[in-house]
């Protein structure tokens, strides 16, 4: 009863995590059209780690083992560190339903590397339906056009898998620490190193600073640091540390359907009809990809 539970409060956490991961794409699009994306990202990461400082003394009981340390780093380095740098550059290239559509090729990324990584057993159900998205993810892009929101939707795209790539580093890392630290301080840890990732990168001379107040603006950034930054990464890192890797990253499928919802809605995004057969079969190679009889295995 007690091992259900914690499940159905993993299960919980995890879908608390992708709504509100999908909320970030247009949160970030918003922010976009007011902010420097350095400066937008640098802010959400210094909201959330003041925000940490403030209960920094119940996060500081760690079981550390030697050379962790260097586990910690490629984790924040990976995310939120490289991985927010290419969807930032993604999402003023592309839309935000774009983007979210790619994001449904990580759950594929993290099986494959958590076999390798892990040990985590991946079939050829697995492979067949990863190599459909992969197609899925190609056409959605093909069948872009530009628009005054997505200029050059296939570099975008390109540039959100590649966010895709870091997300899975951090993911697996993230299983690998979570036996011995609380999901909340390696959340504090992300904030972290990503306030001092970001921080250099605001002086590049690419990065334009703001130069007015924009209430909207900032209230957006406070949304990301706040809500995304620190309860979306909380609460899926608390997920992840109770069920196996594949199965956490399986959630992540939510997020394209999210993300078009909200487009649509908040955006008023609109993809062709081939792109929604493309999102389709996406989603399909996903569906096909969660082998189920292998999951009981594991």
């Amino acid at each position: 009863m007690v091992a259900a539970e914690g499940k159905g409060k993993a299960f919980f956490a995890l879908w608390a995590a992708v709504i509100l991961w999908s909320s970030s794409f247009i949160a970030l699009k918003f922010a976009f059209q007011r902010f420097d994306p350095m400066v937008v990202i640098f802010g959400r990461m210094f909201i959330a780690s003041l925000c940490f400082l403030l209960v920094f003394k119940s996060l500081k009981h760690i079981n550390y083992r030697a050379g962790d340390w260097k586990l910690l780093l490629f984790m924040g380095i990976c995310e939120p560190g490289f991985y927010f740098i290419f969807e930032a550059m993604a999402l003023t290239y592309t839309d935000a339903s774009q983007a979210g559509m790619i994001c449904a090729l990580l759950p594929l990324l993290v099986a494959i590397a958590a076999r390798f990584t892990l040990g985590e057993r991946i079939s050829r159900k697995t492979l067949s339906g990863f190599g459909l998205a992969i197609v899925g993810a190609i056409a959605l892009s093909a069948a872009a056009t530009s628009t005054e929101t997505a200029p050059n939707p296939i570099l975008g795209n390109f540039l959100e898998f590649m966010a895709m790539i870091c997300a899975t580093g951090y993911m697996i890392s993230l299983k690998k620490l979570t036996p011995r630290y609380n999901p909340w301080f390696l959340t504090m840890i992300q904030a972290f190193i990503g306030t001092f990732f970001y921080f250099p990168l605001l002086f590049l001379p690419t990065t334009t600073m703001p130069t007015h107040f924009d209430l909207t603006g900032i209230a957006t950034i406070a949304y990301l640091g706040i809500f995304v930054t620190i309860f979306a990464y909380g609460l899926y890192n608390y997920g992840m540390s109770k069920i196996p890797a594949s199965q956490a990253s399986a959630f992540v499928n939510l997020i394209p359907v999210i993300t078009l919802i909200l487009g649509w809605l908040l955006l008023h995004e609109r993809l062709n009809w081939i792109q929604y057969a493309a999102s389709g079969v996406v989603i399909a190679g996903v569906y096909i990809s969660q082998d189920k009889k292998s999951a009981k295995q594991n």
